[in-house]
């Protein structure tokens, strides 16, 4: 796999932006859970589902991040939503069929602080890895 880009969010969009969007935007926060790629051990984070056409995606805004190394290595994880637990399982998108997937990403969060910042940053749809999930 290609190195890819990773913008760090800045300080307060790491230590405080999810728990504010869960706060202000519960709607759209979801806590996904991945196994870790070298210790198994399951790893969480504060993500937006993007649901386009049907089907429901996982972006990695901010480029090669840890959450979507460790879905690349599993192909599966966990998300809670409104208290609700579901497995899932992903299968990354590829590069030439993101551009779309970006677009909508962006027409449904790019108002939020940083997002469409970091998509100027980094335009290549390669930088952002996307996977399409499926309940399992």
């Amino acid at each position: 796999m290609p190195d890819r880009a990773y913008v760090r969010p800045p300080w307060a969009a790491r230590v405080i932006g999810g728990r504010m969007a869960r706060l202000f935007k519960p709607s759209i926060v979801y806590l996904l859970a991945v196994p870790g790629r070298s210790t198994g051990e399951w790893r969480s984070t504060e993500v937006a589902v993007l649901e386009h056409g049907g089907e429901r995606y996982l972006l990695a805004a901010f480029g090669n991040t840890e959450w979507s190394r460790n879905l690349q290595a599993a192909g599966r994880g966990r998300l809670t939503h409104r208290g609700r637990t579901e497995e899932f399982t992903s299968v990354e998108v590829p590069v030439d069929q993101r551009q779309q997937l970006i677009e909508a990403y962006l027409r449904a969060y790019g108002k939020m602080p940083n997002v469409g910042r970091v998509f100027r940053t980094m335009p290549d749809p390669a930088d952002h890895a996307t996977f399409r999930i499926t309940s399992s």
